[in-house]
This record gives structure tokens, C-alpha cells and sequence, in this order.
């Protein structure tokens, strides 16, 4: 092969490898993304919902 040709090659293997890597970084962000917003309203659940089954005091009263 002419050096030309194998540019031209490295060079499309090198934009297929960024390409791939791009859509890689885009799927973990909206993995991340996805992950938060359900987090946010599992917190918000939460902060609504009232803790009536903990009890306040501690089991065992402390020793001296």
C-alpha cells in the first residue's frame, strides 16, 4: 500500500474511535442523568413521608 492509502485508513479507524468513544461518554451521562433524577425524587418522597416506625429513644437505656 502507498502511504497515501494508509493515511487515509488510519485515518477513518481513528474517526470510528472517536465516534464510538463519543457515544460512550453521551450514554453514561444520561446514565448519570437518569440516575440523579430518580435519586431527587426518591428524596423527595422521602422528605414528604413522615419516620413513624423508628423509634426515637435507643433500645437499651446507657450504663454509667
Amino acid at each position: 500500500m502507498h502511504g497515501y492509502e494508509l493515511h487515509h485508513l488510519r485515518s477513518a479507524d481513528l474517526i470510528r474511535r472517536a465516534e464510538h468513544e463519543r457515544l460512550a461518554r453521551e450514554a453514561l451521562r444520561l446514565r448519570r442523568a437518569a440516575r440523579r433524577e430518580t435519586a431527587e425524587r426518591s428524596a423527595e418522597g422521602a422528605a414528604t413521608e413522615e419516620h413513624t416506625s423508628r423509634s426515637r429513644g435507643h433500645r437499651h437505656p446507657r450504663t454509667a
